[in-house]
């Protein structure tokens, strides 16, 4: 019973006012060219936020540069890694935050140039060419001569904007599908493109439809030539 007391006495109740954890918040995939500012919160025992000051660094500087220690400001070495980002206050760390980096996306355009507008004929089918738009990466060379490199997997917003709102068409992926989708998420596949097509699914079919493809870059930003705007035609 002594030496339990004294042990007691010797380490003495947990402090549960002292940091215990940091909590670090960012977007998870970062682009080349673009900057990342991230969070972070210091907890105590009670799991309460508490002030403190942080400092800023990465396990891995030939992926990520953290360009202000103080604010954790960081942009991408090279892409297609993923780095770590971590954040210190006195002698607590964070669990490394994973950030994926991405190529550039730094155009969006449709393609083939010309397919901006199209025209179904009722007569024969009700259903749209594809409205395709293409998100690539602009690599400049030691000639001048500049080459796209197509970007997969990256997100493409379709929406129908005019006539909103309208019941009589939709937005197709699947081409047997016949459900109302006025706005739909298409991810770009292997060769940069993502595509959708219009379909008259009921009624009296408006005499054109303009559909926008919209893109974005990780940390929200449009990326050049967003939106790109088609116009659909229904004749008789």
């Amino acid at each position: 019973m002594v030496a339990a007391a004294a042990g007691c006495g010797a380490f003495g109740p947990p402090d549960l006012n002292r940091v215990i954890a940091i909590e670090i918040t960012a977007p998870d995939s970062l682009e080349e060219l673009v900057t990342l500012v991230p969070h972070a919160r210091a907890l105590d025992g009670h799991l309460d936020s508490v002030p403190a000051t942080f400092t800023w660094s990465t396990l891995d500087t030939a992926v990520l540069t953290v360009l202000d220690s103080t604010t954790g400001r960081t942009v991408v070495n090279h892409a297609g890694n993923t780095g770590r980002l971590l954040a210190r206050t006195g002698s607590m760390f964070s669990n490394p935050l994973l950030i994926r980096t991405l190529a550039a996306a730094d155009t969006v355009y449709a393609t083939p140039p010309t397919r901006v507008a199209d025209t179904v004929h009722l007569s024969v089918d009700s259903l749209s060419d594809s409205l395709a738009v293409l998100i690539a990466d602009t690599i400049e060379s030691a000639s001048g001569l500049d080459s796209l490199v197509p970007l997969a997997g990256r997100p493409v917003a379709y929406a129908i904007t005019y006539p909103a709102p309208d019941t009589t068409v939709t937005l197709v992926v699947d081409t047997t599908s016949r459900l109302l989708i006025t706005a739909d998420t298409v991810a770009t596949g292997a060769t940069g493109l993502a595509s959708v097509r219009l379909r008259l699914i009921k009624g009296t079919a408006p005499d054109s439809v303009l559909v926008t493809a919209s893109a974005h870059r990780a940390v929200g930003t449009p990326v050049p030539g967003s939106p790109v705007t088609f116009v659909v035609r229904f004749l008789p």
